[in-house]
């Protein structure tokens, strides 16, 4: 079995966001950047299922940048066995996301694409459903704990009152959600090894898909500070506060 895995290079979660002067978008220059933390989540679900002999062959995906494929040699260096880069400047939204990774699924005919539920830059968490949609395949989203068996995916997902298990038939897409397992560190001889490893690059022309942007940018602005906070001398006067002040009851 055949598993593709979309990483997205993002800012580092580590790093303190800051917005451009000109309120166009956030400072990238000289800034720390990495693999998604949920891609990191695929990356590691799809070397398990690998090591379990469930998968046969695990294959990253990057859109973006040439700088992109640094963060595909760390899942290379990770377990993947071969990588491709979609090489563009262009601002990519999640509907051109899901069109090249479906033309891609249409190229390498996977039986499973396992990927972040959402990137933390633009947390759209729109992605997977959207690729699930145009391949006509099902779905499983914000998974926790995934079974693959003859076929069928048994996959544990996070919804608003607890737990969910659902099964689906391969091929499928499937979601990975923070507490599904805890991304392993790549090697130092992995990541030599890593460096052998084949890395197609190709562009979203060559694979007949617009990235044209549908949607627009206005403004970014940091969010506001909050106010400090006051001691009250007692349960009357904090109830006064919070009917006159913050009018929330």
């Amino acid at each position: 079995m055949k598993i593709l895995v979309p990483v997205k290079r993002v800012v580092d979660y580590n790093v303190k966001v800051r917005v451009k002067a000109d309120q166009s978008g956030v400072e990238l220059a000289n800034i720390k950047m990495s693999m998604n933390p949920f891609d990191e989540i695929s990356v590691e679900e799809a070397i398990k299922l690998k090591e379990a002999g469930v998968a046969t062959e695990i294959i990253a995906v990057s859109i973006g940048v040439t700088q992109c494929q640094e963060t595909l040699r760390t899942a290379l260096a990770m377990g993947a066995d071969r990588a491709i880069l979609v090489e563009t400047s262009a601002e990519i939204q999640p509907l051109a996301v899901a069109k090249l990774l479906k033309a891609i699924c249409e190229k390498e005919s996977p039986q499973m694409v396992i990927l972040g539920k959402q990137a933390i830059d633009d947390d759209s968490n729109q992605t997977g459903q959207m690729l699930a949609a145009l391949l006509n395949w099902p779905q499983a989203t914000f998974a926790s704990k995934v079974t693959v068996t003859a076929g069928v995916a048994e996959v544990m997902r996070e919804i608003d009152g607890g737990m969910e298990t659902v099964e689906i038939k391969l091929p499928a897409i499937i979601t990975t959600d923070l507490r599904l397992n805890t991304p392993r560190y790549a090697t130092l001889p992995n990541i030599m090894k890593a460096k052998k490893k084949p890395m197609d690059v190709m562009t979203p022309e060559a694979l007949g898909v617009d990235v044209t942007p549908r949607l627009k940018t206005l403004k970014v602005v940091e969010p506001p500070k909050r106010k400090g906070g006051v001691m009250v001398a007692d349960v009357a006067a904090l109830v006064d506060k919070l009917k006159n002040e913050a009018k929330v009851i």
